[in-house]
């Protein structure tokens, strides 16, 4: 597993939208501010172009997404790439990127949601690790909430062990200052589904959106079976976050890559909390899970602090790492072997 340079004082920091860019003036004051502290903390941050534009849920066409990431790669400047935005359309993009560009400037490369057609694809492409966590505006909250704080800590280098936080946001809210931190209002609370009152499990890490991952299976950039069998001996620990899927979507999708060989070596999985499911649904959330990964026989975590329910852990695609949980509460720490 290559692991890019660790950010150091002077190092600058680049933003771009593979996906959707910002619209709103509201997002523009988060996204400015997100640059004026992490400029007090030592990292310069330029944005590309179209950071600041957004056109059918784009931020520009497929070629022009894909050239202005291009040119963060090449700059010797930037070490680590944030994506501004999620959204629905990277996957256009994705067919326009340099793999071989990546392999050779390999740089801390971060997003979530949709940015999962980046950083699961470079991870099992290019065996290069990336980061499953904020996008770029989350920087510009007053003060950083702890996840913030966390995300930054790992890319400078600092070996921390990630707990689980005391509360989330369990909505999703407008905005008035556009320096609001997280509206903190549902206690978090880990689900040990399958494995027992206690759960410790180790291996290789690798998952992101599972709306996203779905597109990709099969696809000519699914590598995942390769990348698995390089790692088989340590196992793997699946993580995956539901966006918008239904009952219905996450049992097929489960099957799916079931049977694409992909949960060959798992360790265990560990599940974000669902942006958006519908628990009036004859199936429920846990049921839905339990039907395919209980023949697995191994540990399965819920309503993890991954993903797009706030605040959200760091999750380094291709790291080991150890997760741990119990009493609703959780630990992850990552070694970087």
């Amino acid at each position: 597993m290559i692991y890019p340079q660790f950010i150091k004082n002077g190092d600058t920091i680049g933003i771009t939208a593979p996906s959707d860019g910002n619209s709103k003036e509201i997002d523009f004051i988060r996204l400015d501010n997100g640059k004026r502290q992490l400029n007090e903390l030592g990292f310069p941050v330029i944005e590309t172009t179209d950071v600041r534009k957004s056109e059918k849920s784009r931020s520009a066409d497929a070629k022009t997404r894909a050239d202005e990431f291009h040119d963060l790669l090449r700059d010797p400047s930037v070490k680590w790439i944030v994506s501004a935005k999620g959204g629905d359309y990277l996957m256009e993009m994705l067919s326009l990127t340099d793999f071989e560009l990546i392999r050779q400037n390999p740089k801390w490369i971060q997003g979530y949601s949709d940015n999962t057609g980046l950083t699961f694809t470079i991870t099992t492409n290019c065996d290069i690790a990336t980061i499953y966590g904020n996008n770029f505006n989350d920087f510009g909250m007053e003060p950083m909430h702890k996840a913030v704080k966390d995300n930054l800590a790992i890319v400078r280098g600092d070996n921390i062990i990630q707990t689980s936080y005391d509360f989330y946001e369990d909505g999703y809210y407008d905005r008035v200052t556009g320096l609001e931190g997280y509206r903190l209002d549902k206690p978090v609370k880990w689900e040990n589904l399958l494995g027992g009152k206690e759960i410790s499990i180790s291996g290789r890490a690798i998952g992101g959106c599972f709306d996203v991952l779905l597109n990709l299976v099969g696809t000519r950039f699914d590598h995942t079976v390769n990348f698995i069998q390089q790692y088989k001996d340590e196992g793997i620990i699946w993580y995956l976050e539901s966006f918008a899927l239904t009952s219905e979507a996450i049992t097929a999708g489960l099957w799916h890559l079931k049977e694409a060989g992909w949960f060959q070596y798992v360790k265990g999985f560990i599940f974000g909390r669902p942006a958006f499911f519908n628990e009036k649904s004859p199936i429920s959330y846990e049921e839905s899970i339990r039907s395919v990964l209980e023949e697995f026989n191994v540990p399965v975590i819920l309503n993890a602090d991954i993903g797009h329910k706030a605040p959200q852990m760091s999750m380094i695609n291709g790291a080991y790492a150890t997760i741990s949980s119990k009493d609703g509460k959780g630990s992850i720490s990552f070694e970087l072997r």
